[in-house]
């Protein structure tokens, strides 16, 4: 009976570190998975979906205001864009994005 508590502590512990690396697992698919609602940042630290965001926003990554529109999204950008970010445009970057999940 001494020894319960230690073994008790033990499968929790063993259950939380599993639950853990399934959550982790899940976060690093996510990121893996380019899409519409992640910050500037994240989709150009992907080159795949920066490749995207150049092909409709040329130029987009090395903006002299990258640094002050990074953390934004593409949604929360618009406003700001002067009418280079469109709705259409949006529509189209989100197609390709979501054609880089089905390779």
């Amino acid at each position: 009976m001494k020894f319960a508590p230690l073994a008790a502590a033990l499968v929790l512990a063993t259950t939380s570190a599993a639950a853990l690396a399934d959550n982790h697992s899940e976060q690093a698919e996510a990121v893996a998975k380019p899409s519409i609602d992640m910050s500037i940042e994240q989709l150009v630290a992907d080159e795949r979906s920066k490749a995207i965001l150049e092909k409709h926003l040329p130029g987009i990554s090395s903006h002299p205001s990258y640094g002050q529109f990074k953390s934004m999204t593409l949604v929360q950008l618009q406003p700001w864009s002067g009418g280079m970010i469109t709705d259409e445009g949006i529509a189209m970057i989100k197609a390709d994005l979501e054609a880089i999940e089905q390779e």
